[in-house]
C-alpha cells in the first residue's frame, strides 16, 4: 500500500514539474501600442510588464514588445496620471495589442488652480539641476571610450519612404502601372502617417576599439541596399542618408543631426539652455532605481531637444533610456517631426551601454503633419558587448574599415540569421518592389526626364547631352552664345570616356570647342570615388581672367548679368594631359602637362615697351608641368553628374599645387615656378552656429608678366561667391606672393530667435570677413621694368594693381539667410582701396541654397 502511494506521489510530482517546466519553456510575445483613450496620442515611457516579472517602457511613439518565459499570465500597464490596467494573456501566445489608457479618477477629482503666468524657473536650489550636474560630472566615465578595449556586433538599418501620399495620386492613370508600389504601405511606424517605403539599406559589422594607443577597426560582414540603377548614384545616396541620419551619442556635447549640431541635454552647458524637471522614480528590470527627468528648451526656437530621460541612482549617474524629439518651433527647415529613442542595457561592470538607437524624421515642404513628405529612419542595434578583452595588435593594423569579400552579394539566409530584428513584411518588399520598378521602361523614361531637369543631362543610352544650362548665354565679347555638347556613359565603355562641346558667338563670329578622352585605370566610372584615370583634352574658348565659379559652368545663363566693366576677356587654346589618382584614405594626387596660348580680347590688350617704343603682344604661350596633392580626411560628398557636392564635416581639407613653366618646350616663353597652399575647415561652435574658414598662400618664383602671376578671384556678378572677393573687379589685383584668410559665420538664428517676427519667419544671421595680403616684387613690377607687360587700363586709367605692402584688401558682409528657406541676401562692404577706378564700395548680393 505504501509503495502504491509512493508511486502515485512520484507520478504527481513528475506531472507537476513537467507542467511547470512546460509553462516556463513557452515564450509569450506581446507587442503593441499604448495610447491616450481621449486624444489617441501615444503615451511614452508607460511601464508594461508581467506581474512579478521584468518589463519594458514604451518608446516616444508608445510602442513596446515583451518576450516573456515566466509563469505569470497577468500583463500590467501603468503610467503616471493614468489608471493602471491589467490583462490576461494566454501563455505561449503572440499578441498584438492597442492599449487605451484613461486618466486616473483621483486626478480628475482634484481641484487645480492655475494662472496664465508661468512659475519662474531657476537653477538655484533645484534638485533636478543638481542631478543633471551629477550626470554631466560622470559623463566621461559612462562613455564607451572610457574602457581600455571594447568590441561588439553592430547592425544598422536605414529606411526612406514617402509619407502621406494621396489616394488620388495612387489611383491616377499615370500611376496605375505602379500599383504594386502603392499597395505596400506602413501605417504603424509613426502616428497618423501612411508611409510608402522606397529605400532600404542594411549593414552588419564587427566593431573593435582600443583606448591606448587609440585605434578603431570596423569589419563589414554584410551590406545590402536598394538599387535604383544608373539614373541614381546609389553610393552617393547612401552617403547622403548616412550623413543626415548619423549615430546618436547622448554623451557628446553636440549631437549631429541633419548637418547641424544640437546641444545634448547632458552637455556641459545644458543647464544654461535647458530646463529640467523630476517627474517620477521607478525601478528597472535589474533592480536599479531610476529618476525620470523631463527636459525642455528655455527658447523653443533654438536647436535643442525636448523629452524624457531615465537616470540611474547607482552612483554611476548614467542614462538608462532617453526619448526626445524636436520642438515644432525649432529653427530648422523642412523637418515636420523628429523622434530619437535610445535604449541602454546594463553590462557586466554594472554600467549601462547603448543597446539600440532609433532616429525617425518626417520632412516636407509644409509643416502640416497631414501633408505629403519624405520619411527617414535609422536604427542601430548592438550585440555581444564585450569590455576590456585585449586583442592582438594585428586586429588594428591596416585600414580602419575593412570589407569582407562579396559583402553585398550575400544570400537571404545570411540576413535572416544575422539581423538583430527581422524586417516587417512592408520592409521586406522594398527590395523586390524597387528592383521591379527599375526594370520598367516607363520608369526609366521618367528618370531620364528627371535627370535632364535636375542634373542638366539628357540620357540617350551611350551618350548624354548637356548640361542644358549652358546652351544659351551672352557676354560683351561673344554677344549671344549658343553651345551644345555631351559625353559618353559607361554603357559605351567602362574604360574609355569622351566629352565634347561646340559653341558659337554671334558677335565675334568665332567657333569654340572642347574635346577630351579619358581612360579609366581602375575599370570604374571616372566620375566616382576613387578616381584613377588618364585624360587628354583640347579646348579653345573664352574666359574672364580672375573669375572663379563654384560648381557652375562659366557660360551659365544666369551669370551672364554682371555689374560694371567686364569686357576684358581672353581667347584660350589649352592642351592638357592629366593623371589622377585617389586613395581610399582620401589622399589624392594629380600630375599633368599643360600648354596654354592666351590671346587678349575685348578691352584687354598686352603691351610692353621695347627699345623705347610701345609694342602690342598678340598672344602669350606657356608650357607647364604641374602637380597637386590633396588630403581631405573622412571627406563625404554626393556624387553628381558633373561635379561632387561636398557634405561638410569637421575635418580640414588641404590642397597643395605646384607648377613649373618651361621655356622652349612646345613654344613656352617663360621659366617660372608657382606654389599654392590652401586649407579649408568647418568649425562647429555649438550654440554659436558654425563657421567656414579658409587660409591660402602662394608664391611665384622667377620673372614673369602679370598674366602669369596670381590674378585674384573677383566677382562682378550679383550672386554671392564664397571663394571670391565679391566687390573686387575682374583683373583688379595681381600678386607674385600672397596670403589670405576668409571667415564666414552662420549664427543659426541665435539672435533672431529672440525677435518675434524674425523668430516666426525663422530667419538666420550670417556674417563674413575676407582679408588678402600680397604684393609684386620689383623684378615683376612693370613700373620698374618697361619690358614687362604693362598693367591694363580702362579709358586711359590703370585698372590693375599690385597690393601695397602692409595694406591688405578687405571686405566684409552681414546678411540674412533662410529667407523663404532658400535665399540668402548679404550687404557687402569694401574697406580698402576705395580710390580705385570703377569700383563699388558696397553692394547687395544674393545666393540660393537648399539647406536644413
Amino acid at each position: 500500500m505504501n509503495n502504491i502511494r509512493w508511486k502515485r506521489f512520484l507520478l504527481g510530482m513528475a506531472f507537476l514539474f513537467t507542467a511547470v517546466a512546460d509553462s516556463y519553456g513557452q515564450e509569450t510575445v506581446v507587442k503593441g501600442r499604448v495610447i491616450d483613450s481621449l486624444t489617441g496620442l501615444p503615451i511614452a515611457q508607460a511601464s508594461v510588464y508581467f506581474k512579478g516579472g521584468r518589463g519594458r517602457s514604451t518608446d516616444s511613439l508608445g510602442n513596446f514588445m515583451i518576450i516573456y518565459s515566466g509563469n505569470s499570465n497577468k500583463l500590467i500597464v501603468s503610467s503616471v496620471g493614468y489608471r493602471q490596467l491589467q490583462f490576461t494573456i494566454k501563455k505561449g501566445s503572440v499578441e498584438d495589442l492597442t492599449i487605451k489608457m484613461g486618466p486616473d479618477p483621483a486626478l480628475i477629482t482634484n481641484v487645480t488652480v492655475s494662472t496664465n503666468k508661468r512659475a519662474k524657473y531657476t537653477n538655484r536650489n533645484n534638485p533636478a539641476v543638481e542631478l543633471i550636474r551629477k550626470v554631466i560630472e560622470h559623463r566621461d566615465e559612462n562613455r564607451t571610450t572610457s574602457y581600455d578595449y571594447v568590441e561588439y556586433e553592430q547592425y544598422e538599418k536605414i529606411q526612406a519612404a514617402l509619407s502621406n501620399s494621396t489616394e488620388k495620386l495612387a489611383n491616377s492613370k499615370l500611376m496605375k502601372k505602379y500599383s504594386f508600389i502603392f499597395d505596400n504601405r506602413d501605417t504603424t511606424k509613426m502616428e497618423g502617417k501612411s508611409l510608402l517605403p522606397i529605400y532600404l539599406e542594411e549593414r552588419l559589422s564587427q566593431q573593435y576599439m582600443r583606448k591606448s594607443p587609440e585605434a578603431t577597426k570596423s569589419i563589414i560582414l554584410g551590406e545590402k541596399k536598394v538599387n535604383f540603377g544608373s539614373y541614381v548614384d546609389n553610393d552617393g545616396l547612401s552617403t547622403l542618408l548616412n550623413r543626415l541620419y548619423e549615430n546618436i551619442d547622448i554623451y557628446q556635447n553636440d549631437i549631429p543631426v541633419f548637418t547641424f549640431q544640437f546641444l545634448s541635454p547632458i552637455a556641459n552647458s545644458a543647464p544654461t539652455f535647458y530646463m529640467f524637471y523630476i517627474r517620477d522614480t521607478i525601478t528597472d528590470e535589474y533592480g536599479t532605481k531610476l529618476v525620470k527627468m523631463y527636459f525642455t528648451p528655455r527658447n523653443t526656437n533654438d536647436l535643442l531637444f525636448r523629452g524624457n530621460m531615465y537616470i540611474t541612482l547607482d552612483g554611476n549617474y548614467g542614462v538608462q533610456k532617453i526619448n526626445m524629439f524636436l520642438s515644432k518651433n525649432a529653427n530648422i527647415n523642412w523637418v515636420k517631426e523628429m523622434h530619437i529613442d535610445l535604449d541602454f542595457e546594463r553590462g557586466e561592470d554594472k554600467r549601462y551601454h547603448l543597446k539600440k538607437s532609433t532616429l525617425m524624421a518626417d520632412m516636407g515642404l509644409s509643416k502640416n503633419k497631414n501633408s505629403g513628405g519624405f520619411f527617414g529612419e535609422r536604427t542601430v542595434s548592438y550585440k555581444n558587448f564585450t569590455i576590456n578583452s585585449p586583442r592582438p595588435d594585428s586586429i588594428y593594423t591596416g585600414s580602419a574599415v575593412v570589407k569582407k569579400d562579396f559583402v553585398d552579394k550575400l544570400p537571404d539566409t545570411f540576413w535572416i540569421a544575422k539581423r538583430h530584428d527581422q524586417l516587417s513584411l512592408t520592409e521586406a518588399k522594398v527590395y523586390t518592389n524597387i528592383d521591379s520598378l527599375e526594370k520598367m521602361p516607363s520608369f526609366r523614361r521618367t528618370m531620364a526626364v528627371a535627370t535632364l531637369l535636375f542634373a542638366g543631362y539628357g540620357n540617350l543610352g551611350k551618350f548624354e547631352v548637356g548640361p542644358v544650362n549652358t546652351f544659351y548665354s551672352f557676354n560683351p565679347v561673344e554677344g549671344f552664345r549658343l553651345r551644345v555638347g555631351g559625353r559618353t556613359t559607361p554603357a559605351l565603355s567602362k574604360r574609355l570616356y569622351f566629352e565634347t562641346y561646340g559653341a558659337y558667338g554671334f558677335k565675334d563670329e568665332k567657333w569654340k570647342y572642347f574635346i577630351s578622352s579619358t581612360y579609366s585605370l581602375n575599370n570604374k566610372s571616372i566620375y566616382t570615388f576613387p578616381m584613377n584615370f588618364i585624360r587628354i583634352s583640347a579646348q579653345s574658348d573664352t574666359k574672364i581672367p580672375g573669375q572663379d565659379l563654384e560648381f557652375i559652368q562659366e557660360d551659365n545663363f544666369l551669370l551672364s548679368f554682371k555689374r560694371g566693366n567686364n569686357d576684358r576677356w581672353l581667347y584660350n587654346d589649352i592642351y592638357k594631359l592629366e593623371f589622377v589618382k585617389e586613395f581610399k584614405s582620401k589622399l589624392s594626387y594629380t600630375l599633368g602637362l599643360k600648354n596654354w596660348r592666351q590671346q587678349p580680347a575685348g578691352g584687354l590688350s598686352y603691351t610692353k615697351t621695347d627699345n623705347g617704343f610701345p609694342e602690342t603682344i598678340p598672344q602669350l604661350t606657356t608650357t607647364e608641368l604641374n602637380a597637386q596633392i590633396r588630403w581631405a580626411p573622412k571627406e563625404q560628398y554626393y556624387q553628381g553628374k558633373i561635379y561632387r557636392i561636398p557634405i561638410f564635416n569637421k575635418y580640414p581639407i588641404m590642397t597643395l599645387n605646384y607648377a613649373a613653366g618651361i621655356k622652349g618646350l612646345l613654344g613656352g616663353q617663360y621659366n617660372y615656378h608657382q606654389l599654392d597652399l590652401k586649407v579649408d575647415k568647418r568649425f562647429y561652435l555649438s550654440r554659436l552656429g558654425y563657421a567656414d574658414a579658409a587660409m591660402e598662400a602662394g608664391y611665384t618664383f622667377g620673372q614673369v608678366p602679370f598674366p602669369l602671376m596670381t590674378i585674384h578671384r573677383a566677382n562682378q556678378t550679383y550672386a554671392y561667391q564664397l571663394n571670391s572677393y565679391n566687390l573686387m573687379n575682374f583683373l583688379e589685383f595681381v600678386s607674385d606672393r600672397y596670403a589670405s584668410f576668409t571667415w564666414v559665420h552662420h549664427f543659426m538664428g541665435i539672435g533672431f530667435n529672440r525677435i518675434p517676427l524674425f523668430k516666426k519667419l525663422k530667419l538666420r544671421e550670417v556674417a563674413s570677413f575676407k582679408i588678402l595680403y600680397g604684393g609684386v616684387r620689383p623684378e615683376n613690377n612693370p613700373v620698374n621694368n618697361p619690358s614687362l607687360f604693362q598693367y591694363p587700363k580702362i579709358n586711359g586709367t590703370t585698372s590693375t594693381f599690385a597690393l601695397e605692402s602692409g595694406k591688405p584688401y578687405m571686405e566684409g558682409s552681414v546678411g540674412i539667410e533662410n529667407i523663404l528657406k532658400l535665399i540668402r541676401v548679404d550687404f557687402v562692404k569694401r574697406f580698402s582701396y576705395l580710390d580705385h577706378p570703377e569700383i563699388s564700395p558696397y553692394g547687395i548680393r544674393t545666393r540660393f541654397r537648399f539647406d536644413f
